[in-house]
């Protein structure tokens, strides 16, 4: 198992390295440069800042003094035109917390609930409560989380008002967690209703698997075996949604935290293009790359947990 942690963790490392690559580069070889819109600036001046942040130097020694300074200095650059000589850090620094609150509390909400209601969906298959069950999971995959936003934020904080229309930056403990109630609704809705179905279609086929009736003829209940076995097996391949359903998230709530005036890195990305501001923009990326790998690598470490033939994998 120890093996098979480190070929995973070295195998994240890889990819984080060529996310950084490629996205490096494309980011310096868009068209433009960061100074072509100070009117106000002279040729010289012009000149003189992008020598100062390394910027008429060829590519591959910006980036090669890019990661120079992120590997042993971690240093992650100066902002060029958001916030002037400020450190990039400095900046995301504040808006980490908030974005990675509502991101995982929408990923805890999402799994339990998905996962509850598609046991309840497969074992009472064809039964109003599954055709319910159904039904609201084609509203939720179908209509984007952004509508979602939208209507709870008119009908359920403005209507009612039951909740914050804006997120207010400044509040703490119970207000705050009013605060970003709604925008983590939002972001679980889709997520939740994939799981559900998921889990649905797994679990349906595996209670009528022979190894389920081999169970039964054992002595166990149906529930028992479901429990024990079925619910278990169902839950595996399951696993292999999970990344793609986080950066689901990830990437809904670039447009929720807009929606909401959250101050989280999703409006500081979107500001950074279209500024632009490459150092600003490229620590967004890194951000959300190294969180998206992180649960791989999460999900890749479950297997061995989940199912026992990893652990052999691992020992051997």
């Amino acid at each position: 198992m120890a093996k098979y942690i480190a070929q995973r963790i070295v195998a994240m490392l890889l990819t984080l390295f060529i996310i950084i690559t490629i996205g490096f580069m494309v980011i310096r070889l868009m068209p433009g440069g960061i100074f072509d819109e100070a009117v106000d600036m002279t040729f010289e001046q012009k000149a003189a800042l992008e020598a100062k942040y390394n910027l008429d130097k060829p590519i591959p020694i910006q980036y090669a003094l890019f990661l120079k300074g992120l590997v042993l200095e971690g240093d992650w650059g100066t902002s060029l035109k958001m916030h002037i000589n400020v450190p990039v850090w400095d900046i995301i620094k504040t808006k980490i917390p908030v974005t990675l609150y509502i991101n995982f509390f929408a990923l805890l909400i999402s799994l339990p609930l998905g996962i509850a209601f598609g046991i309840v969906a497969a074992i009472r298959k064809n039964t109003m409560t599954d055709y319910l069950i159904s039904f609201m999971v084609v509203i939720f995959i179908s209509v984007p989380s952004f509508i979602f936003a939208t209507l709870l934020q008119y009908f359920v904080a403005f209507r009612a008002g039951w909740f914050p229309i804006i997120f207010d930056a400044t509040s703490v403990g119970f207000e705050k967690f009013r605060g970003l109630a709604l925008p983590i609704l939002a972001l679980s809705l889709g997520p939740i209703a994939r799981v559900t179905r998921y889990l649905r279609a797994e679990l349906a086929e595996t209670i009528n698997s022979d190894f389920m009736l081999l169970a039964k003829t054992k002595g166990l209940t149906e529930r028992q075996a479901t429990i024990n076995h079925g619910i278990r097996n169902s839950m595996l391949p399951l696993m292999n949604i999970i990344v793609p359903m986080f950066t689901g998230i990830m990437g809904g709530s670039l447009v929720i935290e807009t929606i909401f005036s959250i101050p989280g890195m999703g409006g500081i990305m979107v500001k950074s293009i279209n500024a632009p501001d490459y150092t600003v923009t490229l620590a967004a990326l890194i951000f959300y790359s190294l969180i998206s790998l992180i649960t791989v690598l999460i999900v890749d470490l479950s297997y061995g947990i989940i199912d026992p033939r990893v652990r052999m994998g691992g020992k051997k």
